[in-house]
């Protein structure tokens, strides 16, 4: 009996279960000349930027790993951005270091895992998500991390009434996304993987080290086949639930994300994200907002690094990450305020609530943080005066 036959077998039956049968997904369907996913509030990767990766395919002609739909160079480029030789503008997924993407597509290309690690709102679920989509031409073969994750979310589970009518057998079986990408030799992806119980976790060892999945119900086996992989993510500030065993984060190449480096990159990527998003969402063009993108993006800097920019004040941080992906949701939050209640553009007085909801987690302490660097700070910067004001008026 062969691994496509026990998979071919077992997907009929995903949808018609109870309990496991969550954990598989439906294939994606196919891009086509006009957008599948244009309805979809947030459409995957593959569907959004259908586009791009078609014309990557096009103009690429340096040699692809087995089952990947482009090559290193054109993944890091689809990544990174550029420029193709007909003119097509492929738009940058990621700012920062092009060595940290040349190291994750090349990991991906080699035998072993990928670990994205780094602190909340530095694109880790963003850059996994492009990276399978980009490699496999399918993103969505992802098990999220919750505590309350089973084994059975990495392993598979069982169509419960056939299971109890015939018992084990090959159309009971409900393959889990990591079992599909074996048996296709496709990206999986695991988002939170340090919030997954330490004993569910290391379910991925013997899939990691033996590129194999056990069956024992059926004395059987799932053996990846090429082009299979792993992508996971891990939170480094809280770190999560639990962390890795030894063993388990041995089988991983770990990439940190870091934060963006200058102001400037960082405010290049909140225009960026709130450019898109405000698109699917109809709201104002993100140009005219800029200053207060670089208004709430320094505000986030200087509590997030406890200095000024200029680093002549020291200053208290808050308890939350203050990430980028935080600001990303406060200059949206902003334009949809401005859009709907306002003259539709982004000004001081719509990013305001924002920004103290972000800042004043801790009602006692960050609330002192908060005004004191109101006080001490902003009170102080020159054109900053209508930012004042609006920030101590949702601060009252």
């Amino acid at each position: 009996m062969t691994v496509s036959e026990t998979i071919a077998s077992a997907v009929p039956g995903a949808g018609t279960g109870t309990g496991a049968d969550a954990t598989a997904l439906p294939a994606p369907a196919e891009p086509s000349g006009q957008d599948l996913g244009s309805e979809a509030l947030r459409p995957h990767a593959e569907h959004a930027f259908a586009d791009e990766l078609k014309a990557l395919a096009a103009a690429d002609d340096r040699p692809r790993p087995a089952r990947w739909q482009l090559s290193p160079w054109a993944v890091a480029t689809y990544l990174l951005g550029g420029t193709l030789p007909d003119g097509t503008v492929v738009t940058p997924k990621y700012v920062g270091p092009r060595r940290i993407v040349e190291v994750a597509v090349t990991t991906l290309a080699t035998d072993r895992a990928l670990l994205l690690l780094g602190v909340p709102g530095t694109a880790k679920t963003w850059v996994s998500e492009h990276l399978a989509a980009a490699v496999s031409g399918d993103s969505t073969l992802l098990v999220q991390g919750t505590a309350g994750t089973p084994e059975e979310a990495i392993r598979y589970g069982w169509n419960y009434a056939k299971l109890l009518a015939h018992g084990p057998s090959r159309d009971a079986l409900v393959p889990s996304p990591v079992m599909r990408a074996m048996s296709e030799g496709l990206t999986a992806r695991v988002e939170e993987l340090t919030r997954i119980p330490a004993d569910v976790q290391d379910t991925l060892i013997t899939i990691l080290s033996e590129k194999t999945l056990p069956i024992p119900e059926l004395g059987q086996e799932v053996q990846a086949v090429r082009g299979f992989n792993l992508i996971a993510t891990a939170n480094d500030r809280d770190r999560g639930v639990n962390d890795l065993s030894s063993a388990l984060r041995r089988r991983f190449n770990t990439v940190v994300l870091p934060l963006p480096a200058t102001p400037e990159a960082e405010v290049d990527i909140v225009a960026r994200r709130v450019d898109q998003i405000g698109r699917s969402l109809d709201l104002p063009a993100v140009p005219e907002g800029v200053e207060e993108i670089r208004r709430v993006v320094t505000v986030f800097r200087e509590l997030r690094d406890g200095v000024t920019a200029d680093g002549r004040t020291k200053l208290k941080s808050p308890s939350g990450t203050l990430s980028t992906a935080e600001a990303i949701s406060v200059v949206t939050g902003g334009l949809a305020l401005s859009a709907h209640f306002g003259d539709g553009v982004l000004r001081p007085a719509d990013v305001a609530a924002g920004i103290l909801g972000a800042v004043v987690r801790d009602p006692a302490a960050d609330r002192v943080i908060w005004q004191e660097y109101l006080e001490t700070v902003v009170r102080e910067r020159d054109g900053w005066k209508d930012f004042y004001r609006a920030c101590r008026e949702v601060s009252a």
